[in-house]
């Protein structure tokens, strides 16, 4: 068993760690304040590399095996956002701005 940090709020109240294990993201509906840039941080642990995307925030990027990568986004108004895999559809998650 692997065990993993899933801190929605590591680096500030407006970064984001996701993680990215066994076809799944955790946390998979982290809140952040609105109307501020955003960062993410997602860290694949999984032996293939995969694309994390949003087309609501209008991001994407492909995060090799074993590897994490930084996306910085806009400041965000309130809503709810989906994100998912663009290679394994079945993982998705929301990013909830208040």
């Amino acid at each position: 068993m692997l065990l993993l940090s899933t801190e929605a709020q590591a680096g500030g109240p407006n970064e984001i760690c996701l993680t990215y294990a066994n076809g799944q993201f955790e946390p998979n509906e982290p809140t952040v304040p609105a109307d501020a840039p955003l960062t993410i941080r997602v860290k694949n642990m999984d032996a293939k590399a995969m694309e994390f995307e949003s087309e609501t925030l209008k991001i994407e990027k492909v995060v090799a095996a074993n590897s994490e990568a930084v996306l910085n986004v806009r400041a965000v108004k309130s809503g709810r956002y989906e994100f998912h895999n663009d290679f394994n559809e079945k993982a998705r998650g929301f990013i909830n701005v208040q």
